[in-house]
């Protein structure tokens, strides 16, 4: 693909250098359709990104679009606060019916603010009413957000240290396979646990992702998730599992913990359950940890009516009959899958390890810059991927539920190219 130099300037000048996705696909896109974007030149991508996990349904999915503009020419409420809305009542019955009650899951819903980190700060603040206490364990590799309370259970160094400020009340332990299977499952936090000694403050909770999409595709067995839940259950410690990314039928059910058969006190959500891109987040939690006091945690955009609206758009296109969505992404996934395997398999030496669950896939290099020169040359030639891990030493393919076995084939194809190319 021929790229012509985009006009940047206004963006180099007046935007922060903060900024960071654009400069690895530097081009100025114009618009986006299911499991393609184009450039205001005309170049088009395909898509595996998918607004890191925003857009499960592709670009401007026309029955949620369709819902959303038939909602915004009606003068429906755009901004609501935690006022009672009809946008807001058919949401709440949708996900009731289509999601919880199938599922035997009794949580009650909180809007805490439209982004995942809101979502994370409102199940931590949570966790330490309900117990009183102010510790919280996280894992090794974890992501959880960029607000303080969320970065002070994050692992990433580098963020970490973006805050400033000192990080407290979060204590980490080895995530699953973290000592490559020489170590009993929780054997130090355990011991921690039941140590006087330890010097280790009784924790209100565990939060965890079951698969670490930023911390670089780390996928936690069942029985591993298991032990976590009983654990908890013995220490007194609520379970926290962040499904920010990987809820909404990324791994293929719609939360990624049904695999496991484990019931968490705590569930944070975000990124897709609009279905549109548009900012939305929920903390669901049992019901007698409902314990708030009104107006004790609130904010000015957690009534984001128009993603209420496409969100139960989404949730009857997609999750009216529960099993078609998980099957069908499962089928992507296998493909996904047997393209990685045939990549490995022409790049024996330089493939450390492939590894994912539904339509979330990592490929791991011994280089790991490897993993960031092979995301370039995909953006040379049409597709769009990240890296992740502590090191972005892992190509990260997040494409659309949606996708098509074709287009799943051509970025896959695209991905073969671009890792031959770099060797």
């Amino acid at each position: 693909m021929t790229i012509t130099q985009p006009d940047l300037s206004v963006f180099e000048t007046v935007e922060s250098e903060v900024r960071s996705y654009c400069r690895g696909w530097p081009t100025v896109f114009d618009r986006a359709r299911g499991s393609r974007m184009y450039d205001e030149d005309g170049h088009e991508y395909l898509d595996f990104f998918a607004g890191a996990g925003s857009l499960n349904y592709g670009h401007n999915n026309p029955v949620l679009k369709r819902a959303l503009i038939d909602y915004l020419e009606r003068d429906g409420v755009t901004h609501g606060l935690d006022m009672s809305t009809s946008a807001k009542r058919a949401f709440l019955q949708t996900f009731q019916d289509l999601v919880l009650r199938p599922r035997d899951l009794p949580y009650k819903v909180m809007f805490p603010g439209p982004t995942g980190t809101n979502a994370v700060e409102s199940a931590l603040k949570l966790a330490r009413k309900v117990k009183g206490r102010e510790a919280i364990v996280s894992f090794t590799n974890a992501f959880h957000g960029m607000s303080l309370g969320s970065l002070a259970v994050t692992g990433n160094a580098f963020k970490r240290a973006g805050a400033g400020v000192p990080l407290v009340h979060g204590t980490p332990m080895p995530f699953d396979n973290y000592f490559d299977g020489t170590v009993e499952d929780f054997l130090w936090f355990e011991r921690l646990l039941e140590d006087q000694g330890s010097g280790l403050n009784k924790p209100a909770a565990v939060i965890v992702e079951t698969v670490q999409g930023e911390g670089g595709i780390n996928v936690a067995r069942p029985e591993w998730l298991r032990a976590l839940a009983d654990l908890c259950e013995r220490q007194d410690m609520l379970l926290i599992v962040d499904d920010i990314q990987m809820g909404c039928g990324r791994t293929g059910a719609f939360f990624s913990f049904e695999e496991a058969g484990i019931t968490p006190d705590i569930v944070t959500v975000s990124k897709s359950i609009s279905g549109y891109g548009l900012p939305m987040a929920l903390c669901l939690f049992k019901p007698e940890l409902d314990i708030w006091e009104p107006g004790e945690h609130n904010g000015t955009f957690r009534g984001n009516n128009p993603a209420f609206v496409t969100a139960t758009a989404a949730l009857e296109s997609y999750w009216a009959d529960g099993s078609a969505m998980e099957k069908q992404t499962r089928a992507r996934g296998e493909q996904v899958e047997q393209g990685l395997i045939a990549i490995c398999e022409e790049n024996l030496p330089d493939v450390k390890e492939y590894r994912g669950r539904g339509l979330v896939w990592g490929m791991e290099f011994h280089d790991k810059e490897r993993a960031g020169r092979v995301a370039h040359r995909a953006f040379e030639l049409g597709l769009l991927i990240e890296t992740s891990g502590p090191e972005s030493e892992v190509v990260k393919l997040l494409p659309a539920l949606t996708i098509t076995p074709d287009e799943l084939d051509e970025g896959l194809s695209i991905l073969a190219r671009a890792v031959r190319e770099t060797a």
